[in-house]
């Protein structure tokens, strides 16, 4: 089966949109990639800083709701990092011409649109891919996005 377009599951736009392609998916996880280059962004003093692995892990949680809403046959819609627990990294960056797979997985989703993921960072190019950095990402996606909003500039927490 092939995999849909990142960019089509994302409402990322342009160079934000950080990751290449996915790998695979299903209903409970899903592993895209990225090549670190040159031009990637955020690349400095030869590669990509680790701290931006939580930008990469968030990014494969949003292209996993993006998948799972297009088997709905429902538009992408944003959603939000709240939060991320044990952040870990085996180093400070991820380095020039790495090819990183980024694994999420679903390890709880309430009905009010709260979730969690289990992610990783591995060295795709590495037999056994080598964890490079992991975390639990905690994310949240309303019903209605344009309504969770105004609900927060009106001072509600919907």
């Amino acid at each position: 089966m092939s995999m849909p377009e990142f960019r089509s599951l994302v409402p990322h736009a342009g160079p934000m949109a950080l990751l290449d392609r996915v790998l695979e998916a299903d209903e409970e996880s899903l592993c895209a990639e990225v090549a670190i280059r040159a031009d990637s962004l955020f690349c400095a003093d030869g590669g990509v800083g680790s701290w931006v692995g939580i930008e990469y892990m968030a990014q494969a949680v949003a292209a996993h709701a993006g998948y799972l809403a297009r088997q709905r046959g429902e538009a992408v819609k944003p959603g939000f990092l709240l939060g991320s627990r044990r952040y870990t990294t085996t180093s400070p960056l991820f380095a020039l011409g790495a090819v990183l797979h980024v694994r999420v997985r679903q390890v709880l989703r309430g009905e009010n649109g709260l979730a969690a993921f289990e992610c990783s960072i591995a060295d795709g190019g590495a037999a056994g891919q080598e964890v490079l950095a992991s975390a639990t990402l905690t994310v949240f996606q309303p019903e209605d996005v344009n309504e969770f909003l105004q609900g927060l500039s009106n001072g509600n927490a919907a």
